[in-house]
């Protein structure tokens, strides 16, 4: 297995800071161990990116379906992986919350490789429309397609508010698509398809037949498409999660396979503009909450 090369990594510096400050014990078991993944197969690539990354040429013509496995959990560089990894922090902590572990897990699954299947039917379709042979080449990398996808559950399931993006207010309804065009202007190497591909994911499953196919071809699920007690974790952690909606802040990794660089957008209450550097933690804790947290650890 293939090392990744040293370098300053200070994108997996900021990481491992915003995971400490959360608290490892107040991320939810899927969250944590689908970014742990993330996080280990960019130290230790299953594959180079070049044979990672999903194109039509690579995976369909070729014959190489492995990419829809490989594509979604390798990054470019340490940024594209920080700033996807922040995003996803913070949406699978929400999620799982909402969703439980077990459905989680299974969205997740379900989402990364119907959004490579997807992006390889619209990238196939752009080359028949465009005659452009480049678009059946174009080879994308990264976990910002789920992003997406998981991006349009948020906005369903805790609807109405404002999200920032670039500092201007947008409705939730339409900040999926607001970020999908300002992210290709700003970042012209971003996958425009890729990011594309996981809103329509998201749309098949809050809004066309996706949810109900779960739900059928699911054994460990309830009739109402969740685990039976999809919040037993979330009862005794105490995390109350922070994003979605219009009282959080969330951001995302944009895929660029060209230069190897990553752009995010922003996601704020109403309070004010993005923070800075991209994310957003929970308030500080009183004293009275720390004592509280520590007596809880202790009884546990």
């Amino acid at each position: 297995m293939r090392h990744r090369p040293r370098g300053s990594q200070l994108g997996l510096l900021l990481l491992a800071s915003q995971l400490f400050q959360v608290g490892l014990e107040n991320i939810p078991p899927v969250t944590l161990a689908v970014l742990g993944l993330n996080v280990y197969l960019y130290l230790f690539p299953a594959a180079p990116l070049l044979k990672a990354c999903i194109s039509v040429q690579q995976t369909y013509l070729f014959n190489d379906w492995r990419r829809l496995l490989l594509s979604p959990l390798h990054h470019a560089d340490d940024w594209h992986l920080y700033f996807n990894m922040a995003s996803f922090l913070m949406k699978g902590i929400r999620l799982e919350r909402r969703l439980g572990g077990a459905w989680f897990l299974y969205l997740l699954s379900v989402f990364s490789l119907l959004t490579g299947f997807v992006y390889l039917a619209l990238e196939v379709l752009l080359t028949e429309l465009t005659q452009d042979p480049s678009h059946s080449a174009a080879c994308a990398v990264g976990f910002s397609g789920v992003l997406f996808a998981l991006k349009v559950l948020i906005n369903h399931y805790y609807p109405g508010g404002v999200t920032y993006v670039m500092g201007v207010p947008v409705s939730n309804r339409y900040a999926s698509w607001v970020e999908l065009v300002l992210i290709h202007i700003t970042a012209p190497g971003s996958s425009l398809i890729g990011h594309l591909a996981g809103i329509l994911v998201g749309l098949l499953y809050t809004s066309g037949p996706l949810k109900t196919l779960m739900k059928s071809c699911s054994g460990f699920v309830t009739s109402n498409g969740y685990t039976s007690q999809p919040n037993a974790y979330y009862r005794s952690s105490g995390y109350s999660g922070t994003g979605g909606g219009s009282s959080g802040y969330y951001q995302h990794g944009t895929e660029n396979t060209t230069n190897h660089t990553a752009s995010y957008t922003g996601q704020t209450n109403q309070r004010g503009a993005p923070p800075p550097y991209g994310f957003h933690f929970p308030e500080e804790p009183s004293a009275e909450e720390i004592r509280w947290r520590r007596l809880r650890r202790f009884e546990s």
